[in-house]
């Protein structure tokens, strides 16, 4: 089973704008995002980076074509994600009401960059994380000029945090998410502690602090934290206290940028390159197979400079999809 995360970068200024770009069928961005899809050929996607609308119209759009093109994903899941979701408070302490930086979720509109899941496989219903104020974190890193009014309203997750199931054999949970850049603040770093909490909340899911249940086993931990564990900025003990859990496994893809083994992927079209070091080089979307689980492949979509798709994937997105294979129980 192939499961893939990628932040394809299908948002647009305004809500409904996504769907009518999909349904004219002219946007050279969006050809270039499904010519992607088509080639890593995930059997299970998490897409960060997507609008939400009511109904999922336009991932139902977007899975048409696909299927045109010969990629079917009949199971299809987006929640409304916090991202452009009203506070009615002045969180970035400017004096003006209702902008993007007030929101629970940067976000220009209600729905604006959250996450969808496609699958082959039927996807059952999910627990949403999503509305766990941020001060109700166990060890919370809040910022030091919160005030209560923020306090009592303020979600942790920028975009969201979902359990969902998938109905392959055995049983599998995915657990995503997608957290603010710990950057575009001030000293204060109000963003870079939330994105370091977005990522510590699956530390107390696990740990069993949180009012949930912990997840059952076999489960995968994938999305864009947002965080590389050792360059760039940002606090880095929680992505690198998730990677060493016991709970959880790092696949880590690594290798020469180029081509992988037909034989060990079994797609010729799929790069094994780790993230290169170097501006664009920080690893901030990961896939985390729980420990039990047997991973068979792992890489990025990372082709070389000569290969004539690194112009499409260039043209679809500034991030590269990664993915990883597993053998389902």
């Amino acid at each position: 089973m192939r499961l893939a995360t990628w932040n394809a970068e299908l948002t647009r200024p305004g809500p409904g704008l996504l769907l009518q770009a999909i349904g004219r069928g002219n946007d050279p961005q969006i050809a270039a995002a499904e010519a992607v899809l088509v080639r890593l050929n995930a059997d299970t996607l998490l897409l960060t980076g997507v609008d939400y609308d009511f109904g999922q119209a336009a991932i139902t759009a977007l899975a048409a074509d696909l299927k045109r093109a010969g990629l079917d994903y009949p199971y299809l899941l987006a929640l409304r994600p916090n991202t452009g979701v009203p506070t009615g408070l002045d969180l970035d302490g400017n004096g003006n009401l209702g902008e993007a930086r007030d929101a629970q979720g940067f976000g220009r509109f209600a729905g604006s960059a959250g996450m969808a899941v496609l699958s082959h496989f039927p996807i059952g219903a999910p627990r949403d994380f999503s509305q766990l104020l941020w001060r109700d974190l166990p060890g919370a890193d809040l910022p030091p000029d919160i005030t209560e009014a923020a306090k009592a309203v303020q979600r942790l997750s920028t975009a969201g945090h979902y359990e969902v199931p998938v109905a392959v054999a055995g049983g599998l949970r995915l657990l995503v998410w997608y957290a603010t850049p710990p950057v575009f603040d001030g000293p204060e770093d109000r963003n870079g502690r939330r994105n370091q909490d977005e990522t510590a909340f699956w530390l107390r899911l696990l740990d069993g602090s949180l009012p949930f249940a912990p997840p059952q086993a076999p489960f995968v931990i994938l999305g864009q934290p947002n965080l590389d564990p050792v360059d760039g900025d940002g606090r880095h003990a929680a992505i690198r206290a998730l990677l060493a859990s016991p709970a959880i496994q790092d696949p880590r893809p690594e290798g020469a940028r180029g081509r992988s083994d037909p034989g060990q992927s079994g797609d010729p079209g799929l790069d094994t390159a780790f993230y290169p070091k170097g501006v664009g080089g920080l690893r901030v979307d990961m896939i985390l197979p729980s420990a039990g689980l047997q991973v068979t492949a792992a890489g990025v979509m990372w082709p070389t400079d000569s290969d004539a798709f690194a112009a499409t994937l260039a043209a679809a997105s500034r991030h590269r999809p990664v993915w990883v294979e597993i053998e389902v129980p």
